[in-house]
């Protein structure tokens, strides 16, 4: 903690430059293959999210692969709504897949799920990491320069609940009912 310009008690953890980031985790009474078809299906994103409202798959691709480009578009009460251009920068089939957010080599953003066989069901993680480069987050740090840290931790819990929230969907998704060709097999 620090001593504000007016007396004020800020906090002080990550600045913007130091690329924070936040993992969760979750285990899941599933199988990795049914865990997978959930957490790499970007288009089904918007249903557990509390700010991405929409996922559109770019140059005709219709899933994920390495290099495929999907726009999301999202909103949030504070930051307004905006639209971002991500590119699949690692995709391993049923064990990780994770996009950076506009510029690949230096994104606003990168966001990952792994998986892993464990206790006879699945290990999933989410993590994301924020910057290096600039993002709509800038725009307030620009504006309140002072309250940096307390900005970007603020804005990090705020992930940390929705990719909590994700992950218990998906959990919820994953555990219910087989689909009809699951239980065909």
């Amino acid at each position: 903690m620090r001593q504000g310009g007016h007396g004020i008690v800020e906090w002080t953890g990550a600045r913007y430059a130091d690329k924070p980031t936040v993992e969760v985790h979750t285990w899941i009474a599933a199988p990795p293959g049914r865990v997978w078809a959930l957490a790499s299906d970007v288009e089904l994103m918007p249903r557990m999210s509390a700010e991405l409202r929409s996922v559109e798959w770019l140059d005709g691709r219709t899933g994920p692969a390495l290099g495929a480009r999907f726009i999301g578009r999202s909103k949030h009460e504070s930051l307004g709504e905006w639209a971002t251009t991500s590119h699949i920068v690692e995709y391993e089939p049923p064990r990780a897949i994770a996009w950076a957010v506009e510029d690949p080599l230096n994104p606003t953003a990168i966001w990952r799920f792994a998986l892993e066989p464990q206790d006879g069901g699945t290990l999933l993680r989410e993590w994301m990491q924020m910057g290096p480069a600039r993002s709509g987050l800038s725009f307030a740090i620009d504006r309140m320069p002072d309250k940096e840290q307390k900005i970007v931790f603020v804005r990090m819990r705020e992930f940390e609940t929705n990719m909590t929230a994700t992950l218990e969907a998906i959990k919820k998704l994953a555990e219910g009912a087989p689909t009809a060709s699951e239980a065909s097999l």
